[in-house]
Formats: structure tokens, C-alpha cells, sequence
């Protein structure tokens, strides 16, 4: 039964990471429609604060779900993968949605799209991490492992980059101000999408504390999914704000690289 479930996880792997490879290429020329990129061309929408609970909440329940069905309770590693797993998507999920500023709008269309990825990395993560990986692969050993501690430590990392960076984007305007402003602090100073690069970080941290195939399809996912629409925010700066860009030479997304 189990190499049966196996193989089927491995097919659903395989599948994600095509559909990954042609949505990294779709978003180069098509609008996220959302932020930045809103537009009424996506339909009905919904207050930009609920749209990002309820995209983003099916994860962190699932997974919880996930972990009380399929996981052994005494086993303390999978417990940690939970724990750092459910950290970022309890701030993602329930806190930063609260700290938005205005009265944006969020396309459904957007909404239920980000629910069906989230529902579906939530098996692709829980599937591996509490059901289907080796009974003695993910032992209390693993916790003092080279990877483990690595991994953890560069999703730390990119945990507070990507936080730190949302706090910049949130804090360029005081009320009442409708300027549109190009960021400058943190690594703004050298990515245009200082916050894509954070959350990017995080997940090949993830893949690599867990050293998992379904952490490294997450974290291709993260990349497809951000880059293009990090490109195109560094395309859209360049016309908004020429000089600057001119004067102070940015990545787009990865520092010194791209």
C-alpha cells in the first residue's frame, strides 16, 4: 500500500512542477491582478484584507489537519516541520492581512486559485512530512543535523527579510499621503522586491531543514509564482521612477544575481 501511495506522490510531485515551469512563463505576460496589478478584468472582488485570509488560511488549517490525522505525536521532528510551517502561515494567514493599509480589492478569481495552491502544497507538504516519509528518516537525531540547523537558520532568515520588507513597503506613505514612492531601506537598497526575495529565502530554507522533494517543489513554486510578477514590478519602477533606478542600479529579485 505504501509504494502504491509512493508512486502516487511522486506523479503529483512531477505534476506540480510542470504546472510550476508554465506558470512561470504565463505570469511574464499576464497580470497577477492584485496590488499593484489590480485589475477589474478578473471579475467580482472581495475586500483585499478577507481576500488574503481566506487564500491563505486553508493552508495553515490544513496542515494542522494533517498532522493530527496522519502524524505520530510522539515523534518530536515532524512537531518542529509543524511548527516553523504554521509560524510563517499564522503571520501570512492572520496577521499580515490585518496590517494592510486602504481599502484595496482582491479578485475572487485570485482568491479561489490561491486557496486550490494552498490546499494542494498543504498534502504536497503533510503528505511527505507526516504520512508517507520513512519511520526512520525524521528521528530526534535530525534535529541536530547539519541540515536541519542550516535550513532553519536560512528560514529564519528569510522570514525576517520578507517581514522586515513588508514593514517598508507598508511604511512609505503617512495617511492622507498618495504618492507612489520607489523603497530605499533594507535590501531595497539592492532588490526591487526585497519582500519576494524573503519569502523565497524562507522556502529553500524549509526544502532544506526537511530535505524533502515536496519542500524543493514548494520552493520552485515560490519562484514561479513571484519572479515574473517581481520582474514586472522592477519594469513598471523603471518607468516611474527613471533617475532612481538610474542612479542606484537594483536586481529585481535575487541580490547581485537577477
Amino acid at each position: 500500500m505504501i509504494d502504491y501511495l509512493l508512486s502516487n506522490f511522486n506523479t503529483f510531485l512531477v505534476g506540480m512542477t510542470i504546472t510550476a515551469a508554465v506558470v512561470f512563463v504565463c505570469l511574464f505576460f499576464v497580470d497577477a491582478g492584485y496590488g499593484k496589478f489590480y485589475t477589474a478584468k478578473w471579475g467580482p472582488t472581495v475586500n483585499n484584507k478577507v481576500g488574503w485570509i481566506l487564500m491563505e488560511a486553508p493552508v495553515f488549517v490544513l496542515m494542522l489537519l494533517f498532522y493530527v490525522m496522519w502524524a505520530d505525536r510522539k515523534a518530536i521532528t515532524p512537531f518542529i516541520f509543524l511548527l516553523l510551517f504554521e509560524l510563517h502561515y499564522f503571520q501570512r494567514s492572520f496577521i499580515f492581512p490585518l496590517k494592510l493599509k486602504g481599502n484595496s480589492r482582491m479578485p475572487l478569481a485570485i482568491v479561489l486559485m490561491g486557496v486550490v495552491f494552498n490546499s494542494l502544497n498543504a498534502l504536497m507538504q503533510g503528505g511527505w512530512l507526516f504520512k508517507l516519509a520513512p519511520a526512520d528518516m525524521y528521528t530526534p537525531e535530525w534535529l541536530t543535523s547539519p541540515q536541519f540547523i542550516i535550513g532553519t537558520v536560512v528560514f529564519l532568515i528569510g522570514m525576517a527579510i520578507n517581514q522586515h520588507s513588508d514593514h517598508v513597503i507598508r511604511t512609505l506613505r503617512q495617511p492622507g499621503d498618495t504618492n507612489h514612492y520607489l523603497p530605499s531601506k533594507g535590501l531595497y537598497r539592492y532588490v526591487t522586491s526585497a519582500n519576494y526575495f524573503g519569502e523565497f529565502v524562507e522556502w529553500c530554507g524549509f526544502a532544506l531543514l526537511t530535505l524533502s522533494w515536496s519542500g524543493l517543489v514548494f520552493a520552485l513554486w515560490t519562484f514561479a509564482n513571484l519572479g515574473p510578477r517581481a520582474w514586472r514590478i522592477y519594469k513598471r519602477y523603471e518607468q516611474e521612477f527613471p533617475e532612481e533606478m538610474a542612479a542606484q542600479p537594483h536586481k529585481c529579485m535575487i541580490p547581485f544575481i537577477w
